[in-house]
């Protein structure tokens, strides 16, 4: 198959969107395939050309206000539909799509190109935590609109794809993420990266995400002072400054990948997630292979990932007191916490990215199948 993936960013940014494009790019490259990246520019001279046998085609971008290494891609709709014109793809990946996306998702209309859209970020949820409540609504409008548009949505959760359902967007089916259970595995765990950590034998307490505002990392700060516990904070983001300062005893260990990400996530002993837009949350599920139980917000996608109990903890979103003391239970119960850290590594075995990679091309060839050239997805002339 020809596949163009229309991606909101993309490396050497790393978030959990490029992540999933990598994983899907690996598994496209595997099977022959050939692939085109369109996605946002970049000032890092290294940034690759070419991934994973896929052509990176870079469109003019500029830095996103107060997120500077967010670019947002320039230009208007005839740009995007001249380039895929010209590459002729059976199907159109948009991977989150919100702004590139939306010309993308344009263009393919026009020019009869069946779309996929993937639902990985919930945009109008981030609009009150940047302050500007009075964008949501238009955010939504913008959402709507794309995935109107697309043959088909994938959703990673289900709370996902019944919030989508639930704004009248139709053709939305389920696609999950996978988990490397390889790269994160209990046998990561390092008693020397430990004792750097916490010298004073304290067990650890992670997160591992961008520190930006809709994280909701300031949250933490009621576990600050749990008997026994280090506060780890892995990643890199706009408010590293102002949490640093906020969380005086913790550590920050900056933006961890590869061997050294897996090493620290296994190193922990609860991770913790306090992010209310969560759509699915790669890193719970990679902290559950890791060996490591979790305590996270019952919204969005670790609704699906969490079992109460079993493989760790939700709270009600903004109950500060009930995120502590699920971390205090957790903490001060060797027994229970091994407990669930040995269920919560069993519940993601078999969770392959080769086997969601097989799953979305499946996705490809059933909206290929049935497109009929000239015609939109609710099947009304062009």
């Amino acid at each position: 198959m020809r596949i163009a993936i229309v991606a909101e960013s993309f490396l050497p940014l790393m978030n959990g969107v490029t992540h999933s494009i990598l994983r899907v790019l690996e598994h496209l490259q595997e099977r022959g395939d050939e692939v085109l990246v369109i996605a946002p520019s970049t000032q890092d001279a290294g940034a690759p050309d070419e991934v994973y046998g896929a052509h990176v085609h870079r469109l003019p971008s500029v830095p996103l206000a107060g997120y500077a290494n967010v670019r947002v891609a320039m230009g208007g709709v005839y740009r995007v539909k001249r380039i895929l014109a010209d590459y002729a793809p059976d199907v159109v990946h948009l991977a989150s799509p919100f702004v590139l996306g939306w010309r993308a998702a344009q263009a393919a209309h026009q020019l009869g190109i069946p779309t996929i859209a993937i639902y990985q970020t919930e945009v109008p949820g981030y609009a009150g935590r940047y302050g500007v409540p009075f964008l949501e609504n238009w955010a939504w409008t913008r959402v709507e609109n794309i995935h109107l548009l697309a043959s088909r949505t994938l959703a990673p959760s289900s709370f996902a794809l019944n919030q989508l359902r639930g704004r009248g967007i139709p053709r939305v089916e389920m696609w999950r993420r996978g988990v490397d259970t390889q790269r994160f595995s209990p046998g990561k765990r390092d008693a020397g990266w430990r004792a750097a950590v916490a010298p004073a034998g304290e067990r650890l307490i992670g997160y591992v995400g961008r520190l930006a505002a809709e994280k909701q990392v300031q949250d933490l700060a009621v576990l600050a002072d749990v008997p026994g516990t280090r506060l780890v904070i892995v990643g890199d983001g706009p408010q590293r400054q102002a949490l640093e300062d906020a969380l005086p005893d913790a550590v920050f260990t900056g933006f961890l990948g590869g061997e050294e990400l897996a090493r620290a996530v296994a190193s922990f002993d609860l991770f913790v997630h306090p992010g209310e837009f969560e759509t699915f949350c790669q890193t719970i599920q990679e902290a559950m292979a890791s060996g490591v139980p979790v305590v996270a917000t019952g919204r969005g996608g670790p609704l699906d990932l969490v079992e109460n109990s079993r493989t760790g903890w939700l709270y009600e979103p903004g109950d500060l007191a009930a995120l502590r003391n699920h971390v205090v239970d957790l903490m001060g119960d060797d027994a229970k916490r091994r407990a669930f850290a040995a269920a919560a590594h069993a519940s993601v075995q078999g969770r392959t990215w080769s086997a969601l990679g097989a799953e979305l091309v499946q996705h490809y060839e059933s909206v290929l199948a049935a497109h009929v050239p000239g015609t939109t997805p609710q099947g009304v002339a062009l």
